[in-house]
């Protein structure tokens, strides 16, 4: 009974916060149209405290997504173009020497901000992607003697351009896994895409104004962690994830041969914490499976490793994960 009443109170106490949510969208709904899963996943990784991995042709507004977020929420931007030719001092900061002092002094790099742009993160070298994924990870930079902490939010959004793999650099699998979610955008439908050119060939589009300040994030992401998952929902997350690793054992013998790995522990704690973040924008101080449902192809397929022969018949891990949770009772 006393789980039922905090559940409640849980309740009550995010509909006090949501208001924040509804201010956010209403300020991207200015600047960005359609787009909503784009929009939607942006705060679930904010809310879940993660990283998103973006995959799109060009134009389709991922660089005003985040810029427009930053603005809403009165919080530092920075914007990095990975090119061949970047080292990872251009990302993190190095030390310079000043002839004044005398000494040396730490130049931080454009990843001391709480929003960070990484912009065609697979046109940079290893080196350079493994310094921002430490950063990422660590939520902390070590330039010379000296590690300073991460600004709070800290929010990378890197992206990936499909086309023109020529010359790239695909991020290697353990690196990707360091994203929360890797969401994949496609085109806007044609009413949207006449918005589009009705707002930039009159100048509608209004640059929005600060209406949520960064503490408020914070503030909110401790409500998230409260919400409740049941036992049985735990369950439910493991049952997919291990559906990757073993499908023979879940029944799944389709799969047989198609999968080469499957998705690590670091999976199963994203899929809860996106989840969880997902049962907030819904007002709900509970998860159920349905919002397991929601975030499981943004969570889980850039974890997924497919085969030769996965490749050679055109299946994708999209695939995989329906026919997974086709195949995995729902509690």
């Amino acid at each position: 009974m006393s789980e039922s009443v905090n559940i409640r109170e849980l309740n009550d106490l995010i509909e006090s916060k949501s208001g924040f949510v509804k201010l956010i969208t209403q300020g991207m709904d200015q600047t960005i149209v359609g787009q909503r899963h784009l929009v939607d996943s942006l705060l679930i990784a904010l809310l879940a405290d993660g990283h998103i991995l973006l995959e799109g042709v060009p134009g389709l507004a991922k660089t005003l997504a985040i810029k427009t977020l930053a603005q809403l929420i009165d919080a530092k931007y920075s914007r990095i173009q990975f090119t061949p030719d970047l080292l990872p001092a251009d990302v993190i900061g190095t030390m310079v020497y000043s002839v004044q002092k005398e000494k040396f002094e730490v130049k931080k790099g454009p990843i001391f901000a709480n929003f960070v742009l990484a912009d065609e993160i697979n046109r940079a070298p290893a080196k350079v992607q493994s310094a921002l994924l430490e950063a990422m990870q660590e939520r902390q930079v070590t330039i010379g003697d000296s590690t300073f902490a991460l600004d709070k939010p800290f929010l990378v959004m890197a992206t990936q351009n499909p086309i023109e793999q020529e010359g790239t650099y695909p991020l290697p699998e353990a690196q990707v896994d360091r994203f929360l979610m890797k969401v994949v955008i496609g085109y806007p439908n044609k009413e949207e895409e006449k918005l589009i050119i009705r707002q930039n060939i009159q100048g509608t589009a209004r640059r929005v104004d600060a209406l949520v300040r960064p503490e408020e994030i914070l503030d909110v992401r401790n409500i998230v962690r409260k919400i409740y998952i049941d036992e049985k929902i735990e369950k439910y997350i493991v049952d997919i994830v291990f559906a990757t690793r073993d499908s023979a054992e879940c029944g799944l013998t389709d799969l047989n041969g198609i999968i080469s790995f499957g998705a690590s522990p670091r999976a199963s704690i994203s899929l809860a914490l996106a989840a969880r973040a997902y049962a907030f924008l819904k007002g709900r101080g509970y998860v159920i499976p349905e919002d397991v449902r929601a975030v499981s192809h943004d969570v889980l397929r850039h974890r997924i490793g497919l085969s030769y022969e996965a490749e050679a018949n055109n299946i994708d891990s999209d695939e995989i994960i329906s026919e997974i949770l086709d195949k995995i009772a729902v509690p």
